[in-house]
């Protein structure tokens, strides 16, 4: 077990700063240049591991002003948690030390479009794999759907929000994700970890927390 050289505080402080150059245009582009390169070869220390979404427009150390060896990133279609992700998340937590988890959702976000339309009445074709990876989205889907609509148990898109189920699928895998590692749990029950769910907001450029477990004073954002 690796641990953490910071808390999960001073990750977050640093992590949520760099967005905020990002936002504000005044990018530093740190840790991208020779030395950092050679720096790395035979060794990796992040502070923050990501699990996000993986669209092409969430390039998390542009997103984040980050550079090589400050990230330790795993990403796939809608941010599904699945048993390489787990171990991905907990190899950073226990082998490197990291002090912060970001699940990193973001709106207009394809998949959580694709699982509305499989939660309709009459859904698209899809392969099997897309359809088995898009099923654990399709709760949230349900669970917003059937706050206001009791006539069908079948979505309509022109009748839902999908940024609001994309926050509601997002705290759903902050919670998959706490559920599924005692390592990862354990970690923040020591007060060594922190996970904390984002939404990143495309035209803003902006991470905002909506959900977050562990030692941290952080504001969160409504899910509603």
């Amino acid at each position: 077990m690796t641990a953490p050289r910071v808390t999960p505080q001073q990750a977050w402080d640093a992590f949520i700063a760099g967005n905020e150059r990002f936002v504000g245009g005044i990018s530093r582009h740190p840790n991208q240049d020779v030395e950092r390169r050679t720096e790395l070869v035979n060794q990796q220390a992040p502070d923050v591991a990501l699990f996000g979404c993986s669209d092409s427009r969430l390039a998390a150390e542009i997103i984040f002003d980050c550079g090589l060896g400050d990230l330790f990133i795993a990403r796939n279609m809608g941010h599904v948690v699945a048993e390489s992700i787990t171990a991905s998340m907990e190899y950073a937590v226990t082998a490197l030390g990291s002090a912060l988890i970001v699940v990193l959702a973001h709106d207009s976000c394809g998949a959580v479009a694709a699982a509305i339309d499989q939660s309709s009445r009459e859904p698209s074709r899809v392969t099997d794999s897309v359809r088995n990876t898009l099923a654990p989205i399709q709760p949230s889907v349900q669970q917003l759907w059937h706050r206001d609509h009791h006539e069908t148990p079948y979505a309509e898109a022109d009748g839902i929000d999908p940024n609001a189920v994309g926050r509601i699928h997002l705290a759903a895998t902050v919670n998959e994700l706490l559920r599924n590692s005692r390592a990862i749990s354990d970690a923040v029950d020591r007060g060594e970890l922190a996970v904390v769910g984002c939404q990143y907001r495309l035209t803003e450029g902006r991470a905002v927390p909506y959900t977050a477990v562990g030692p941290l004073s952080i504001e969160l954002a409504p899910l509603g």
